[in-house]
């Protein structure tokens, strides 16, 4: 499934690299790019008349091994989640399919429907692509696609709309994606140590690994009033979502630790897999692909946590924007958060990866 690729960082380049070689190469200017690239926000807009466009684009993520059902609903819900937290719904997917030579017409087959049928209940239209197989193409990373939501002109929220006096909410708990994608691949590890019944029930933490919901759910808060900005905790975990709006926004953001929570079978999860493994975990700093991060309004604190609530989606206020700049963990004292140097889940995940391939707990 995955390739081990030693002494290098696996996923999204660092800042350094972003910022010396694409950020001021970004071909010509134009007026009507209102958000263009930027490390830490997940989409850019451009404006069409008295339209804006929210336009994402990332790999289509493939991982047979998770099933042909699950794979297919991941895959368009990172899409999806990243439109989202502009508080604008998707609409429009354009999609580039590279398929590995091994894949079958009747394995396309199943994933394309399964795709086609997370696009009808997420209101998506597919308008055009590409597809193909392809020599030295392989799982996760099939192809690339863009999607796109509408609205009118600045009807939309970016991480880099956070104000000093906002309240800063977390949906769900740390470490959601970490989790799921562990108890979906290696249920043995938790089976051996909580059970057959729980390790079948944690594989369902997979199903949580969307924001779309929890922030289209707070846009009706109002976007710019009542929602300022919203930002899913994918690499690097809640510490990396909460420093990249903190400095997009320039803003410092004080982090409460006796507010902070995790859900009961996801530090479960966790500390099973870090006894299998031996190897320490930090859940904030560990992938969370359906962890939604958000500055709201101050008067709005109950009516975004009774909306969530009434979604079904756990929430609670965690910390405050002000003055300044970075991350502080509030606990009598303040320690700065910084952002991580590495995200913990891929160490975790690849350590596993090698004891069950070695015949531990086949």
């Amino acid at each position: 499934m995955f390739a081990l690729i030693s002494n290098k960082i696996i996923g999204k380049v660092n800042r350094k690299l972003f910022e010396d070689t694409i950020y001021p190469n970004l071909g010509v200017k134009s007026s009507d790019v209102k958000v263009g690239p930027q490390f830490g926000v997940d989409f850019g807009v451009l404006r069409v008349g008295d339209k804006d466009l929210i336009i994402e684009v990332d790999p289509v993520y493939i991982v047979p091994e998770y099933g042909w059902k699950k794979s297919s609903w991941f895959a368009v819900h990172i899409l999806a989640s990243d439109v989202a937290v502009s508080g604008i719904p998707p609409k429009y997917l354009f999609i580039d399919l590279n398929l590995p030579m091994k894949m079958t017409d009747d394995e396309f087959k199943e994933m394309w429907l399964n795709i086609h049928n997370e696009c009808l209940k997420l209101g998506i239209s597919i308008v055009a692509g590409h597809t193909g197989r392809y020599e030295g193409i392989d799982y996760p990373m099939i192809g690339g696609a863009t999607l796109i939501g509408i609205t009118d002109k600045d009807n939309y929220v970016s991480p880099a709309m956070a104000e000093p006096g906002d309240l800063i909410l977390m949906t769900k708990g740390p470490a959601i994606e970490t989790a799921g994608i562990l108890a979906s691949l290696f249920p043995q590890v938790l089976e051996k140590d909580y059970g057959k019944e729980f390790a079948l029930n944690a594989q369902n933490i997979f199903w949580l690994q969307s924001v779309v919901d929890d922030a289209l759910t707070l846009s009706k808060l109002g976007l710019r009033k009542g929602v300022k900005a919203m930002h899913d905790a994918t690499e690097y975990g809640v510490w990396g979502a909460l420093n990249d709006i903190a400095e997009a926004s320039n803003i410092r953001i004080d982090v409460y630790k006796d507010k902070l929570f995790i859900r009961e079978d996801v530090s479960k999860v966790l500390d099973s897999f870090s006894r299998f493994t031996n190897l320490k975990i930090d859940p904030y700093a560990s992938i969370s692909e359906g962890t939604l991060i958000a500055a709201i309004s101050k008067d709005m604190k109950d009516e975004a946590i009774n909306l969530l609530k009434e979604r079904g989606i756990e929430a609670q206020i965690i910390g405050e924007a002000k003055e300044g700049r970075g991350v502080y963990l509030i606990d009598g004292n303040e320690k700065e958060i910084k952002q991580p140097e590495k995200d913990d889940f891929w160490p975790i995940f690849y350590k596993t990866l090698e004891l069950v391939k070695g015949g531990k707990y086949e």
